[in-house]
């Protein structure tokens, strides 16, 4: 058996009819040359035949009066975890494929066995197919589950044998040596490790806690923002309900590498300048004209360089974006100038500092949403955007080619929507959910793809003046 984390556990605590706390990927793949319509229905056949699950595949969680939570071992019946389906022929593939998933994603996995999921939809045009697959996000971060969905794919058509994600063994969960059998150096170096921990934690939310002073009484400018803060009622924050529906948007990266050259910045500031704008257009659209800067939640990796445990271990921070303004060039450069500032505050402080402050934030946010205050107390920011960097390859299952691969998160307290950066084989997805609540998810999709056209064209002018 496994004790869960803070955080891992914090997602369970958190989790609702009305709010799950899985995570998802829509994988899109295009049939090889000569292979018949009978593909997706083979594939999804010989996915049942590979009865041993390696952990954290096998694992479900057990509560109990006496102890804390924790991870244990059963028995996995593939038929209860691995589905096909075939969309109906004359639907939109694009419409129809989205609004099958999103309803594949909106109900609690069951916890009674191991919590995940993998579907074979059939049924698209042009030969193609694709899988939808979740997972609690108790069992990992998005960071691990976008390189456990690329260890499970092979990285050339040629390679035809299948290695599903839940055969692999994964790194974090394996370890069942006994604390009375290690040596007594291990035991004073893991008591050592504990204090010194304890010892950053405490003094980088000391710090914190200083930097959010100083930016509370205007004497810091973008250190980092202040949770709670926004007054501003929009379409994109207030209690979470049922319910969900999925858009996607997407670029190409030698469009976004173009801009990123010109202007020396990131992928991150190009890609939070595009959603600026288009929020900021989006909620126009619906009545409403934000005066101060778009707040963001915005997930960091807190693992060292090559770790590559199970779990998570992320913090989550509030960022501002750009003051109102329309131009995109301009907009880039605030965005530019605020990052840079939170990354230099991130940098000055210990992960188990920014860990702390997940928790006590996420807390607050989740006592609010479990007594219905969502709609009358602010939120911790208009949105939440992570960006998740995926394989710069295309990836293969069975000699099938995976076109595209979008992310699919879940919805934190008192926040509507859920943007997720990912990038794959040279494209940037932005991967939207929402609930049903929220007008025309679509429109905010388009509006992405215009907000990348027009900071090219500001990009264009300002370097040609």
């Amino acid at each position: 058996m496994k004790k869960l984390s803070l955080l891992d556990l914090g997602f369970f605590v958190a989790e609702s009819q009305a709010s799950p706390k899985h995570v998802g990927g829509l994988l899109i793949f295009k049939r090889p040359a000569k292979s018949t319509a009978a593909f997706a229905k083979n594939l999804y056949r010989e996915y049942l035949g590979f009865t041993e699950v390696a952990p954290p595949f096998n694992r479900v969680i057990r509560f109990s009066l006496t102890a804390m939570p924790c991870w244990q071992d059963a028995e996995v019946d593939l038929s209860q975890h691995i589905f096909y389906h075939k969309l109906p022929r004359g639907a939109n593939d694009r419409e129809a494929l989205y609004a099958f998933v999103a309803g594949l994603h909106e109900p609690m996995l069951e916890r009674s066995r191991p919590l995940w999921e993998l579907h074979v939809i059939d049924g698209l045009s042009e030969g193609r197919f694709a899988l939808y697959q979740k997972m609690h996000h108790a069992y990992a971060d998005g960071v691990t589950m976008a390189r456990w969905t690329a260890e499970g794919l092979a990285d050339s058509a040629d390679q035809l044998e299948l290695t599903p994600v839940w055969t692999l063994k994964h790194g974090g969960h394996g370890s069942k040596r006994r604390i009375g059998a290690k040596r007594q150096d291990e035991m004073l170096a893991a008591v050592w490790k504990e204090i010194s921990g304890t010892s950053l934690r405490i003094l980088g939310i000391s710090r914190l806690a200083a930097m959010l002073f100083l930016e509370s009484v205007k004497l810091t400018k973008n250190a980092i923002a202040l949770p709670f803060v926004s007054s501003a009622k929009t379409p994109l924050t207030g209690q979470v309900t049922a319910g969900r529906q999925f858009t996607t948007a997407g670029v190409s990266m030698e469009r976004v590498n173009r801009i990123r050259e010109r202007t020396r910045s990131t992928i991150n500031h190009v890609a939070l300048t595009c959603l600026d704008g288009a929020l900021r257009r989006y909620l126009l659209d619906q009545g409403v004209e934000l005066r101060r800067p778009i707040t963001i939640q915005m997930p960091v990796n807190l693992r060292k360089e090559g770790e590559k445990t199970a779990g998570n271990k992320i913090g989550i921070i509030q960022v501002e974006l750009s003051a109102p303004t329309e131009d995109p060039y301009v907009r880039l450069r605030n965005i530019g100038f605020s990052l840079r500032n939170v990354r230099t505050m991130i940098d000055s402080v210990s992960a188990e500092a920014i860990e702390s402050y997940t928790i006590i934030t996420g807390l607050v946010a989740q006592i609010a949403e479990m007594l219905g205050l969502s709609n009358t107390l602010p939120p911790m920011g208009n949105t939440l955007v992570s960006n998740v960097p995926g394989p710069k390859s295309h990836l293969f299952v069975k000699g099938a080619r995976m076109e595209e691969m979008h992310p699919i998160s879940t919805l934190p307290p008192s926040n509507l929507l859920n943007i997720t950066l990912f990038s794959y084989a040279g494209d940037l997805f932005f991967g939207l959910i929402a609930t049903d609540e929220l007008p025309n998810l679509p429109l905010l999709g388009r509006y992405v793809q215009d907000a990348f056209s027009e900071l090219e064209a500001s990009v264009s002018d300002a370097h040609a003046a």
